[in-house]
């Protein structure tokens, strides 16, 4: 079974402490089903995810979220074939990202347009070995 990761941001559409949890339970249980892990970073101006698992079930379900109104300006920055996986035993990570990533005027200001693929892929990676702001 080839594996997959799949990296993307965008902005949140009505975002606040309900629809963030009706997402993660949403993922949760779907990620579970289709054998997809990976993490959400979250706040109220930027969604950057990491999902990671089969070919199929990931290109599936970033289908899904491209096309899910809680999400505007869906924008893929990486996607690349992989021999194991960041997240193994998350079915979706959340962590809210308050400090440690772009903040919220460099976002403002179009730093997470200008990441590269090493970009976006480094700050899974940190988050991956515990060097991001906790869950």
């Amino acid at each position: 079974m080839s594996l997959i990761q799949i990296a993307y941001v965008s902005r949140p559409f009505g975002y606040d402490a309900s629809a963030l949890a009706g997402i993660l339970v949403d993922a949760r249980a779907r990620n579970r089903e289709d054998d997809v892990t990976g993490a959400l970073i979250c706040r109220a101006d930027l969604y950057c995810q990491l999902l990671e698992g089969p070919e199929q079930a990931v290109q599936a379900c970033f289908s899904r979220i491209a096309r899910d109104d809680r999400h505007l300006e869906v924008r893929k920055l990486a996607s690349l074939p992989i021999s194991h996986r960041l997240f193994p035993g998350w079915d979706m990570r959340h962590d809210p990202a308050e400090s440690w990533m772009w903040s919220r005027e460099e976002t403002a200001a179009g730093q997470v347009e200008t990441a590269t693929e090493n970009d976006i892929l480094m700050v899974f990676r940190k988050l991956a070995a515990g060097r991001g702001a906790p869950e």
